[in-house]
């Protein structure tokens, strides 16, 4: 599956130096392409990297900043096939220093469109999140944006197709609360939970992936895929590590207050996509509005949200986290 996509190919990650760069390398690596080029501004990740894939003739790095044109343009010279990750992804620090999450998160985004057109690349998908989805925070009004820069370029005359993929929290991503609690439980301290009602969405790093293959392989210009994936109470999370790394069903969890820009819950698909969104088992595919026509009828009444998906019990969010790697 998706060797024709890969094989022999020249491909682009952009903020390769993540979680999510050390997880498609790997998927990347069982296919056989052409080249791999890591591009990243953070030259001490880089340097971990390359202890671990550096005696790989088919992986390159290359130190850059997306907010650079004339970099990036040099990044995409002969590349096929275009995976955008880079982006300032932490809520907190967005909500501090909004000027800098625009310049990655958007004028980052335009640079690599006008780049990958410059140098004909066939295809790039940009990783998106639920946080873009009725944004309530610096973070995820820079996504939609990112979104809206990167679709918007199927309209004009080039041979380069733009997709996204959208999703949710990545279990044991940087900055997301699965290696917060485990650090917690390590120093023995309370777990903080900003509201108990809160609801989010949990997939796993390879599932991740094959999200963006599968976007990457079946995607038609404009198109924006979504996977369906199941969520759990962070509540019941928290219950859930408390027991299986702390081993107490009564580990303490302190209720701190929702953060500046953090939603109760999250969503994937809003109401007004469904009347542009069909179901394609499992996922949804948002398309561009000159392609609405296709839509016959929306696959979903209600927005697809993190309240209202698949809800896991204990037993289901302890074998994501095993899944995961967290817990034995």
């Amino acid at each position: 599956m998706f060797n024709k996509l890969l094989d022999g190919k020249n491909i682009l990650v952009t903020g390769g130096t993540g979680s999510f760069g050390h997880q498609i390398i790997d998927e990347l690596l069982k296919h056989s392409p052409n080249e791999i080029i890591i591009f990243s501004r953070d030259e001490d990740k880089q340097y971990r990297m390359k202890l671990d894939y550096g005696h790989n003739s088919h992986v390159k790095f290359m130190i850059g900043d997306v907010r650079d044109r004339q970099r990036i343009q040099k990044a995409c010279r002969g590349i096929d096939l275009i995976f955008h990750a880079a982006a300032l992804k932490q809520v907190p620090s967005n909500e501090d220093h909004p000027l800098e999450a625009v310049k990655t998160n958007i004028e980052g985004a335009y640079n690599v469109t006008q780049a990958a057109i410059d140098m004909g690349v066939k295809k790039v998908v940009a990783v998106s999140t639920d946080k873009a989805v009725k944004p309530v925070n610096v973070m995820g009004m820079t996504k939609a944006i990112q979104e809206r820069i990167m679709l918007s370029e199927n309209s004009n005359k080039h041979d380069t197709q733009f997709v996204c993929v959208r999703y949710g929290n990545v279990v044991g991503s940087r900055g997301s609360v699965v290696p917060l609690f485990k650090k917690k439980i390590d120093e023995g301290k309370p777990l903080p939970i900003t509201d108990k009602r809160m609801t989010r969405y949990l997939l796993t790093l390879p599932e991740s992936i094959d999200l963006v293959f599968t976007a990457a392989e079946q995607g038609m210009p404009g198109d924006l895929f979504v996977k369906k994936m199941p969520a759990s109470t962070v509540v019941d999370l928290a219950k859930v590590m408390g027991y299986e790394l702390g081993g107490r069903k009564d580990y303490p969890i302190e209720f701190t207050g929702i953060r500046p820009g953090e939603k109760i819950h999250e969503v994937l698909v809003s109401e007004e996509e469904l009347i542009r969104t069909k179901d394609i088992g499992n996922y949804y595919v948002v398309v561009p509005y000159w392609r609405a026509s296709e839509i016959s009828q929306p696959p979903r009444e209600h927005e697809y949200t993190s309240e209202n998906t698949e809800r896991l019990d204990h037993e289901g969010i302890a074998n994501v986290l095993k899944k995961a790697g967290w817990i034995k």
